[in-house]
């Protein structure tokens, strides 16, 4: 299983990196909603307990934390985790050591966690939106997987009781491979559903290594695969190999749970359930059995459904019509000079990083599903109708939140593949404005130049 902790570890390391950072302690617990306290109360108790059965003292670093999060104090709460976080990391290296006393409390500590750092960051509106919109989509008894922070661990925070499953189980498909996070889950919902055993997992790393390594022979890894093959052995690493095994164990919960309903929201893209997978609402649908296309009833829902939601944030001018031009042109002058003059949107929503951020993610992620279907199409399919939902969903992704790399750079892609290069240049160029000191933004302006003077040099 060493494989498999590796790879964990390197998941967990890039998770530590997105952390927002409370800059001050703020002791007024007024300013979070109800349901977090409650929830952090909640998740003292689930401690308190885990503790007795574990025949341990609380540690003082969980006192410490606890007291944090009851007293509002969002600082002490993120620095906690800091701070330990990268012991939490190098423990799976230390195997012969003892382990922190803390160590198996780390679980429900970052829920907490996360679910202040949203808060903190994104005020009340929009969280308690981001997570009650995807919790009154949901029916009772469902599975659910979050792949965000926000997706995990607000939802986690507003559900009537995550530990007893009310109203559906919540897991994140981040960490399927991670034995303490299997246990965690095991303590609350091995009754009920069953969850991947140490077998499923390393024929889950085999079964990707088996595959991985066939690609790597045949010239046909995915963007981001980092796969090699050393004294014959195939040895895969980094986030793009970590969901491709983790997607192979989403599928092992799906067989092995066949009467609740699915749904997932989107972490990094796993293309190989991209074939279970419908738009529901903020979210998707994850299906028993893939799907042969998309009606135009679930094209028009969708589309029905995130028109509204662009009109109440950012105003009632985004049409499926709308050029791409208009788009980069409303970002310049909004995100960019903050002038208001002719905005008819939301001020709080296109102020708030972490709902710029939510949203975008969560619409980029379905514009990326249609754009996969685009491009493995299906008897199903309507090719012409994916193509426009698919640069609709683009065009709202990037003007909920213009400066997110991963919506310019899926977008980006999606227009290099429908042979609009000047239309990638000028998405690039907008991004570049807003964002003048991105490497991402800057390398990627430089590569679609270069792409685009090859193509007219071919010509000649």
């Amino acid at each position: 299983m060493k494989n498999v902790l590796f790879l964990l570890v390197l998941s967990l390391a890039g998770s530590f990196m997105s952390l927002f950072v409370c800059r001050a302690a703020d002791d007024r617990v007024s300013q979070y909603p109800s349901q977090l306290l409650k929830f952090s109360a909640t998740k003292e108790q689930q401690v308190r307990m885990l503790a007795t059965n574990l025949n341990i003292s609380l540690p003082p670093e969980i006192r410490d934390f606890f007291d944090a999060a009851r007293n509002g104090d969002c600082a002490m709460v993120t620095n906690t985790i800091e701070r330990l976080g990268p012991k939490y990391v190098a423990s799976y290296h230390n195997s012969g050591e003892k382990l922190p006393e803390w160590i198996p409390f780390w679980q429900p500590m970052t829920e907490v966690e996360s679910a202040y750092e949203a808060f903190a960051a994104g005020g009340t509106k929009y969280p308690l939106a981001f997570g009650e919109g995807i919790i009154q989509s949901i029916p009772a008894g469902s599975i659910y997987f979050g792949g965000s922070d926000a997706g995990r661990m607000v939802v986690t925070a507003l559900c009537e009781s995550q530990a007893q499953g009310k109203p559906f189980y919540t897991l994140t498909q981040n960490a399927l491979s991670d034995g303490r996070y299997e246990d965690y889950l095991r303590a609350m919902y091995g009754k009920q559903i069953y969850l991947p055993t140490t077998n499923d997992v390393q024929r889950a790393l085999e079964e990707y290594k088996a595959d991985a390594g066939l690609r790597y022979k045949q010239g046909q890894l995915k963007p981001g695969e980092d796969v090699r093959v050393v004294n014959g052995q195939v040895q895969v690493n980094g986030p793009v190999s970590v969901m491709g095994i983790h997607a192979l164990l989403v599928k092992v919960i799906l067989e092995h749970n066949p009467k609740p309903r699915f749904f997932l929201e989107e972490s990094y893209p796993m293309d190989t359930i991209y074939p279970y997978l419908s738009p529901h609402g903020l979210i998707f649908e994850l299906h028993h059995t893939a799907l042969m296309g998309f009606t135009a009833q679930v094209l028009d829902s969708d589309n029905a459904f995130w028109t509204k939601e662009c009109q109440t944030m950012l105003g009632n001018w985004l049409k499926p019509d709308s050029s791409l031009s208009n788009v980069c042109a409303f970002a310049e002058t909004v995100y960019g000079k903050k002038d208001w003059s002719h905005f008819t949107g939301d001020e709080t929503f296109v102020t708030n990083e972490f709902a710029t951020q939510a949203f975008s993610k969560l619409r980029v992620s379905i514009a990326g599903l249609y754009a996969w279907r685009l491009m493995n199409q299906s008897k199903g399919d309507d090719p012409a109708r994916l193509r426009a939902e698919a640069d609709y969903a683009f065009r709202q992704a990037f003007t909920f939140c213009p400066t997110s790399p991963d919506v310019v750079i899926r977008y980006a892609n999606f227009l290099v593949s429908e042979s609009r290069i000047g239309d990638a240049i000028m998405l690039a160029r907008t991004a570049l404005k807003l964002v003048p000191d991105s490497n991402y933004f800057n390398n990627l302006l430089s590569q679609l130049l270069n792409t685009r003077a090859q193509s007219e040099g071919a010509t000649h």
